[in-house]
């Protein structure tokens, strides 16, 4: 339950502009909602010399006090309370602007002569439950005052007694509902020790495993039934309207409030678990946060680059960026964004920029693997040549490049460069060596044969 404080004044204040100084205890404070706040009696608003209009209904209010001190007090709104002795109106004869009271819904209402007491005790009320007193009715009611009196004070000492019954059953009864949760919780406890017992019997068998698994969920199921049974009980049982019954339904609404935030929070805390990267070692593609993106092939600086269009108001710092050599990972608030790459890439090369307009992130991630291009290869042939000219070795040129274009199609290596062109003569095979003596006999015109020499070779 609550009680009227500094801090809750100053929080319900709406005038003073919800200020409240504490050396003047907001003294010029004319107006104060207090309702629905289970607060069991009025305390502290006696410094509130300027308040003109209280409310504390549904509240667990028994007794009318501490209000002498509300000088401007003209409108007190009492409304669904537990105020059962009716002579503690008296203490509002002080309220001497008083004009205004709310008391339905009260068990003093129920009293016979309820109004006639309390019009003839409180001279200065012009309105009581929204009815106005008329002159008639103030007069009748003086003049049975004694009477009436008499019988509201018989009245309230049958209420008492029955109050003091009404709390002694409510204390029972919220022990024993405090002893029964008690032993539930110690039931559930034993029960989720022995469900981790279970999965170190047989590690190693499956079948007994997923059967404890299954025994697992079927004693969840049993508690949440457990559960639900309890809370339809607890709304359909009949009691009786007291403060002690309030307090109990709203502990109980704070309970299962307190639960569900618990559950949603532990969910909170939980982070999935992603995979990324299978049991066999291969790498997954992945996109949790959902994000768009393309894969570009830039041949042209032979490089991989990649857009992602990452939130545009999303701080740079809740980025994280690995290149890998065959993928590529992007944590983005925590998620995580991967991608397996067509072709392998150098870590140590690439660089991740952010576009300042659009927010999307570009990672550009240079090739591993060096592509030479076809001018880089003829003009390291000349370079290497013995040529003296470009025109002298136009055509010996074009048949390396062809040579090299493709080096797997090849198996006999450039026999061009092996011996130069002035060194053939007499160092060739046979053939060429027969063919220089046919010439050299045919340029003597009178060489003879004599057929008793022996040949030279």
């Amino acid at each position: 339950f609550l009680s009227v404080t500094e801090d809750l004044v100053r929080r319900r204040a709406e005038h003073n502009n919800c200020e409240m100084y504490l050396d003047k205890w907001c003294r010029d404070l004319k107006i104060l909602y207090l309702q629905n706040n289970l607060i069991p009696k009025i305390e502290n608003v006696g410094k509130l010399k300027k308040l003109e209009y209280l409310n504390v209904a549904l509240n667990n209010i028994e007794r009318i006090e501490n209000l002498e001190g509300c000088e401007e007090l003209k409108k007190l709104d009492l409304t669904a309370n537990f105020i059962g002795e009716l002579s503690s109106i008296e203490a509002l004869k002080c309220n001497i602007h008083l004009k205004e009271l709310f008391l339905v819904g009260n068990p003093c209402t129920e009293f016979e002569g309820y109004r006639q007491f309390v019009v003839a005790t409180l001279h200065q009320l012009k309105c009581l439950d929204s009815k106005e007193i008329e002159r008639s009715e103030r007069i009748q009611a003086l003049q049975n005052y004694p009477e009436v009196k008499q019988k509201i004070r018989e009245q309230e000492q049958a209420y008492l007694l029955k109050r003091a019954r009404e709390k002694e059953e409510g204390q029972r009864r919220m022990q024993e509902r405090k002893d029964k949760k008690k032993t539930q919780m110690e039931s559930k406890l034993g029960c989720d020790r022995r469900t981790a017992g279970y999965c170190y019997l047989s590690p190693d068998s499956l079948q007994n495993t997923e059967n404890h698994q299954a025994e697992g969920d079927r004693e969840q199921e049993m508690w949440k039934t457990v559960e639900d049974d309890e809370d339809r009980r607890f709304w359909e049982e009949p009691t009786p309207y007291t403060p002690e019954s309030r307090l109990e339904t709203h502990r109980y609404i704070e309970e299962k409030r307190r639960a569900k935030d618990n559950i949603r929070e532990s969910k909170k805390r939980e982070k999935p678990l992603w995979t990324l990267v299978t049991a066999e070692g291969k790498v997954l593609n992945v996109n949790v946060p959902k994000l768009h993106f393309s894969l570009r092939d830039d041949e042209e600086n032979n490089q991989i680059i990649l857009d992602l269009a990452v939130y545009r108001h999303l701080d740079t710092s809740l980025i994280d960026v690995d290149v890998q050599p065959t993928y590529i990972r992007v944590l983005v608030k925590g998620k995580p964004f991967q991608l397996v790459l067509p072709e392998e890439v150098k870590p140590d090369s690439s660089s991740a920029k952010r576009s300042q307009t659009t927010g999307h992130l570009v990672v550009s991630m240079p090739k591993a693997k060096e592509i030479i291009l076809v001018k880089q290869k003829v003009s390291m042939s000349i370079k290497d040549s013995d040529c003296n000219t470009l025109q002298k070795n136009a055509r010996r040129s074009v048949q390396v490049e062809k040579l090299e274009a493709d080096p797997s199609k090849y198996s006999f290596p450039d026999v061009t460069k092996i011996i130069q062109e002035k060194e053939r003569i007499g160092q060739g095979p046979i053939s060429l060596q027969a063919e220089k003596i046919t010439v050299t006999k045919k340029s003597y015109v009178d060489f003879e044969n004599n057929e008793d020499v022996p040949p030279l070779i």
